[in-house]
C-alpha cells in the first residue's frame, strides 16, 4: 500500500510563510510527477504547482512568485514553500503523486489527506 501524508499547514497572518511537506511512503518503486492542489470552501479543488520527473516546476498564476515547489526524490518527498501568504491563500492543500507501486506496474495517481492553511487579514 501506498499512503502520501502531509505536514506544514497552520494559521499564519497575511504576508507571513509557510512551508508544507508531503511524504510516500509504503510500496514505492517509482515517482513520476509531483503536484499540489487546493480547495477553499464552496470552490472546486485547484491545482497551485506541479513539477516533473526531472524537476521542472509550473505554477498557477495566483502563486507565481510567492510559492516554490520542489522535491527530494531520494527522500520520497515534495515541498511548497509558500511566502507572502494572502487571505485568499487559504484553504485545504492536498498533495498528488504518480506512484508505481509495483516493479512492473504503471503508474498510479496517490493523494494526501489534505492540511489546511488559514491566512488571516
Amino acid at each position: 500500500q501506498v499512503q502520501l501524508v502531509e505536514s506544514g499547514g497552520g494559521l499564519v497572518q497575511g504576508g507571513g510563510s509557510l512551508r508544507l511537506s508531503c511524504v510516500a511512503s509504503g510500496s514505492v518503486f517509482g515517482i513520476s510527477g509531483m503536484e499540489w492542489y487546493r480547495q477553499a470552501p464552496g470552490n472546486e479543488r485547484e491545482l497551485v504547482a506541479g513539477i516533473t520527473m526531472s524537476g521542472i516546476p509550473n505554477y498557477a498564476d495566483s502563486v507565481k512568485g510567492r510559492f516554490t515547489i520542489s522535491r527530494d526524490n531520494i527522500k520520497k518527498t515534495m515541498y511548497m514553500q509558500m511566502n507572502s501568504l494572502k487571505p485568499e491563500d487559504t484553504a485545504v492543500y492536498y498533495c498528488n503523486m504518480r506512484i508505481r507501486s509495483a516493479w512492473n506496474g504503471g503508474f498510479e495517481a496517490y493523494w494526501g489527506q489534505g492540511t489546511q492553511v488559514t491566512v488571516s487579514s
